[in-house]
């Protein structure tokens, strides 16, 4: 064919040359192939995220094959109604007002404790938020929460009198745990020994949390089941640094950005961190909307979402091919390119007092056991912040303050779990690095 078979001009995605654009003839070919293809959405231009092929469909003729308009998500679909067991739980929790309650769940016993203490004063027309809040926040969300903390160490941030009083980390529960608890013992860096890790692999143990005030949920970017695309890798975590390097925690689901902006207020006291303010959050959006374009070009799939504080989160979703040194230097290539196209905007900076006016392209988390605020997690700010995935087309149009604890839910109704395959479009890294 020499002519466009298309009624409009081929879109120019992204930074590639495209048909219509290229010097020298055309050549267009009828498409009788179908092939099966998976992605994370479509944008409003009919072109697809995160696509991965599948293969060719020999069964399907490419007459047969048209456009399906999805109408809701099928994550969407979470029976949380009062006569469904996650319903009871709700229901239970709104209305009982006392201080105490037992629970079953999944036929473990809870007992809550301090139901009505207030963990997020009131904050502009925000009511006070309590553990009781928490807790059924937890609930509402487990069906597509749940699923993003299994099988990852978990590090609790607890705040025993909530967000105004103190806090500490704990990844080591030093107290009998219930049986519900599943653990993993592996070797620790930092303390050089073996220490016990808690997993988060159900709704019990998700509650619970909710009862001793872990109000922010971190988790490893690697997983301690091999199954998959880790088949073979060892899965003794404990006893030795050489353990732990060889085992599969040493290998990660992802290549992690974390973009902060360093654009103040000019509200913020001598010494603070830069405020959350329009301003600082556009110039991020907009780094991550470069970062994206570059992913792009090297055909990775990347996954975003607020911090829940002043920034965004790029999740790039690897084959677990590479150890956490190989993604750091990835992740540091990439992260200083990105500097070099935009110094005016980006800094990789680790001094502070450069980065101000730019937005800091942070690759360090890319460690074995560092982490970051998962997906979903409630943040220790005044408005009760949650770590929300967003569609590619929504960074820049939103703000950190539409995501709390209260709003989160019916999002999640609407539109279902953003990030609910991000497994499922996963490139091998091994090639691109050589």
């Amino acid at each position: 064919m020499d002519e466009s078979p298309f009624e409009d001009e081929v879109p120019n995605v992204g930074m590639w040359r495209r048909p219509g654009k290229a010097e020298g003839p055309i050549t267009w070919v009828k498409p009788d192939l179908v092939a099966q293809v998976k992605y994370a959405e479509r944008t409003s231009d009919g072109i697809l995220r995160a696509p991965v092929f599948l293969g060719l469909r020999d069964d399907k003729a490419a007459r047969d094959v048209g456009a399906i308009e999805v109408l809701e998500p099928p994550s969407a679909s979470v029976n949380v109604e009062a006569d469904s067991p996650l319903g009871d739980i709700v229901e239970q929790l709104e209305q009982h007002k006392g201080e105490k309650l037992v629970v079953e769940v999944d036929g473990h016993e809870i007992a809550f404790s301090n139901l009505n203490k207030v963990f997020w004063p009131a904050h502009g027309e925000q009511r006070p938020l309590t553990k009781r809040d928490l807790v059924v926040y937890f609930a509402r969300v487990s069906p597509y929460l749940l699923p993003h903390l299994r099988d990852r160490p978990l590090t609790l941030v607890r705040f025993p009198n909530g967000i105004t009083g103190g806090h500490f980390y704990q990844k080591h529960y030093e107290q009998p745990l219930p049986r519900y608890v599943e653990t993993t013992w592996l070797y620790s860096d930092q303390n050089k020994g073996d220490g016990e890790y808690l997993r988060a692999n159900n709704l019990a143990t998700l509650l619970w949390l909710g009862q001793v005030a872990d109000i922010e949920l971190h988790t490893w970017y690697s997983r301690v089941n091999p199954a998959g695309d880790a088949e073979g890798l060892p899965t003794t975590f404990a006893g030795s640094l050489e353990n732990m390097q060889q085992s599969v925690l040493n290998y990660p689901d992802f290549v992690v950005f974390d973009l902060d902006p360093y654009l103040y207020s000019g509200k913020e006291a001598r010494g603070e961190e830069p405020e959350l303010h329009p301003e600082g959050f556009a110039a991020t959006s907009q780094v991550a909307l470069w970062l994206k374009a570059m992913l792009d070009e090297l055909h990775l799939s990347s996954f975003v979402k607020t911090t829940g504080r002043t920034g965004l989160h790029i999740y790039v979703p690897i084959k677990r091919t590479l150890h956490y040194h190989a993604t750091h230097s990835v992740s540091e290539t990439l992260a200083r390119f990105l500097a070099q196209q935009h110094p005016k905007e980006v800094t990789v900076e680790w001094a502070v007092d450069k980065r101000k006016g730019k937005v800091f392209a942070d690759y360090n988390q890319n460690v074995r056991g560092k982490t970051l605020a998962s997906i979903y997690s409630p943040r220790v700010l005044p408005w009760a912040a949650v770590s929300m995935p967003l569609r590619w087309d929504e960074v820049g149009k939103v703000f950190p303050t539409d995501f709390t604890i209260l709003s989160a839910p019916e999002r999640l109704r609407q539109v279902g779990d953003l990030w609910a395959n991000i497994l499922e479009a996963k490139h091998d890294l091994q090639g691109l690095i050589g």
